[in-house]
């Protein structure tokens, strides 16, 4: 089993910028990529980033290109997701996830809210 706890949600205004971290515990080792995914009320959850773990391979959803940057630390077993020039649009609860070999794992989820 896997544990994702996220942190460093909150409210911000409009064009500014939050960082978000994901740490895992566990049985880590079987990860071989870490993910955010985000999602708002009513709507179907959504990609925003993903990293590989053996590699430096990232790949990002068209609405955030540009703007966040996903990273790891892999000694802290932790992802996070630096989301700058954020808009209204960017407010959802946003979810952490880890693939392993035969699972997939889920955070409990942090709000962000980008409002003035």
């Amino acid at each position: 089993q896997v544990q994702l706890v996220e942190s460093g949600g909150g409210l911000v205004q409009p064009g500014g910028s939050l960082r978000l971290s994901c740490a895992a515990s566990g049985r880590t080792v079987s990860i071989y990529t870490m993910a955010w995914f985000r999602q708002t009320p009513g709507k179907e959850r959504e990609f925003v980033a993903r990293i590989r773990l053996s590699s430096t391979n990232t790949a990002y959803a068209d609405s955030v290109k540009g703007r966040f940057t996903i990273s790891r630390d892999n000694g802290k077993n932790t992802v996070y997701l630096q989301m700058n020039s954020l808009k209204p649009e960017d407010t959802a609860v946003y979810y952490c996830n880890a693939a392993a070999i035969t699972s997939a794992y889920w955070g409990q989820g942090t709000q962000v809210t980008v409002s003035s």
